[in-house]
């Protein structure tokens, strides 16, 4: 006898193969009829019945009653239905798949959106779940849904503390206004009026798009949250978890839609401020104002601003296999950076070769061969990066991104080629030698960078470059001096040594004020600050690192890669 309910059998003058689960709750024993896969139990015909007069039940699935699983089974048999309800058409099931928009829909959706798609690319789920479903798509899911959560809560983060900055930045400002009005006396104060109304109106406008900001965050982050606990809630129910998984991606887009908004929205530290007009005595009754209220980026207060950095720690690490068919010997990465769209870019040197990793997958997606070695690899825009080959005479190779990676033109230069960077149009070139150049896109000559104003020469093995986030410096890793800085016209700033940084290697920035540079013989990664101040060593030997090349830093997540002499590894660093 298999029984629905407790399971557990009870005293009767009855014996049926199947009992009602509700009706055994009560007491009372029933022969069932049907199974419910949503209630996940047995209906005698009333329960049935019930579940007709109820518009909640009323699409609820009813198999026949020997499709149930038997009772207390650890194992179900039972065919895997969706359990998910279309948010356009209430009630209908998303029970079908459309391979043309990669998306799940219900049989109402199909006269609505899917009327166009051929009958072939249009699948049933239950019914082709073995061949849909794919476990590896949920582990690339579950760790994606968490790193866009953590960058999620990190900007809402971020807006929390750029809102008390505004409020801050506009009591001061008012203040500011304030007490120049009383020095002024009565004849500015209708000025003064006017100039407390434009603060308050800047304000008010940056608050509600900061407060938008966050709404948006903090919604889309809520509705990840939510297709986290279906996904997990839908273990052991593949058509389910298929489900869950579609549309996780559609809000994962989303949240990288609204990550790329946040990233181009960004304000200053003081996006307020209020700048009195001392002459204003001496024609005040003409003026409309009182002084000039700024909303503009201003980087004197932002840097006056700044807070002192505290040095980065390894909050884990893991490991990116570099290694793909074809490949003639161990990798060799000398150079790496992050294209615009978040994909690690690097440069096989030995096997002449220009991997692209995507890093949700951590593994590489794609590859092109070149007709040298590449050195030094940089982004410029979202459609190419451009390649460094060394030996004389110097190449700079342009590869196309899209959509396969393939080469495409070429600047040849009558120097050796190491070190690349890329800004406001020009290229910045190492030599591995005594010069950085500067080109623009078409090859011409803008500038060479050797000695400082008196003469001195600046390098002795010039390697890697990169610039900080507002472009105004320019940091230059020298095998023998360390880091050498430099302000936006190319004019010496410093060079900084340390016994803690043999053989400056590789440099990126954190867009923070942050300079990351590694030792080739000292295997680590230094912090630097953008003055040249050392911070102290974030990465060690004993982490991993042997003899690295080239690093780079992914901003919103915080990952410093850091790339490895004759290593088919690159070793990934999640700083906090």
């Amino acid at each position: 006898m298999a029984y629905g309910g407790s399971f557990q059998a009870k005293m009767s003058d009855e014996s049926f193969d199947f009992i009602c689960t509700t009706c055994d709750k009560n007491n009372k024993i029933v022969e069932a009829v049907r199974y419910c896969i949503e209630c996940s139990g047995y209906c005698c015909q009333a329960c049935t019945d019930t579940h007709k007069l109820f518009p909640t039940l009323t699409n609820h699935n009813l198999l026949d009653v020997n499709q149930g699983s038997q009772a207390g089974s650890q194992q179900s048999n039972l065919p895997e239905f969706p359990t998910e309800r279309c948010s356009l058409h209430k009630g209908e099931v998303l029970k079908l798949y459309c391979h043309e928009h990669d998306d799940v829909f219900c049989c109402t959706c199909i006269a609505t959106s899917h009327k166009a798609c051929p009958e072939h690319k249009i699948s049933s789920i239950p019914d082709m779940i073995d061949t849909l479903f794919n476990s590896d798509d949920i582990n690339q899911i579950n760790r994606r849904m968490k790193d866009v959560m953590l960058s999620l809560k990190a900007i809402s983060n971020s807006e929390d503390t750029k809102l008390a900055a505004l409020t801050e930045a506009k009591d001061e400002a008012v203040e500011k206004v304030e007490i120049f009005e009383k020095a002024l006396k009565s004849i500015i104060r209708k000025a003064a009026k006017a100039s407390k109304t434009k603060i308050v109106a800047v304000y008010q406008k940056l608050e509600n798009e900061i407060l938008q900001d966050k709404h948006n965050v903090d919604t889309v982050n809520d509705e990840l949250q939510q297709s986290d606990k279906k996904m997990k809630k839908s273990e052991g129910n593949r058509a389910q978890r298929f489900i869950c998984t579609k549309q996780a991606e559609n809000k994962l887009k989303e949240a990288d839609m609204l990550m790329v908004k946040q990233e181009a929205r960004r304000y200053q530290d003081v996006p307020i401020s209020f700048t009195p007009n001392q002459s204003l005595m001496n024609y005040v009754k003409g003026l409309h104002g009182i002084g000039e209220v700024n909303d503009e980026h201003d980087i004197g207060l932002e840097n006056a601003r700044r807070k002192k950095v505290d040095m980065y720690r390894i909050k884990d690490s893991r490991e990116i296999n570099l290694a793909v068919s074809g490949d003639r010997s161990v990798c060799n990465p000398s150079g790496c950076c992050l294209t615009h769209d978040n994909k690690l870019i690097v440069t096989d040197y030995i096997n002449r070769k220009l991997k692209r990793i995507n890093l949700d997958t951590m593994t590489v997606v794609d590859y092109c061969q070149l007709d040298g070695p590449p050195c030094d690899v940089c982004s410029i825009n979202d459609k190419e990066v451009a390649v460094t080959h060394y030996y004389s005479p110097g190449r700079i190779q342009f590869v196309s991104l899209h959509p396969k990676m393939s080469p495409t033109r070429q600047i040849k230069v009558p120097h050796n080629c190491f070190g690349i960077s890329f800004k406001d149009d020009k290229l910045y070139v190492t030599d591995n030698d005594s010069s950085v150049y500067v080109y623009n896109m078409s090859g011409l000559l803008l500038n060479t960078i050797t000695t400082d104003n008196v003469g001195t020469r600046l390098f002795a093995k010039s390697e890697r470059i990169a610039f900080n986030k507002n472009g105004d410096k320019m940091f230059v890793s020298d095998w023998e001096k360390g880091l050498v800085c430099f302000d936006e016209a190319g004019n010496h700033l410093s060079t900084s040594s340390d016994s803690d940084l043999k053989n400056a290697y590789g440099v990126c920035t954190d867009g923070n004020g942050n300079v990351f540079v590694v030792g080739y013989k000292s295997h680590n990664v230094v912090q630097y600050n953008e003055d040249g101040r050392k911070i102290g060593v974030i990465v060690k030997q004993q982490d991993g690192v042997i003899q690295p090349r080239s690093v780079c830093f992914h901003q919103q997540l915080k990952r410093l890669f850091v790339t490895m002499n004759e290593s088919n590894v690159v070793k990934m660093f999640e700083l906090e």
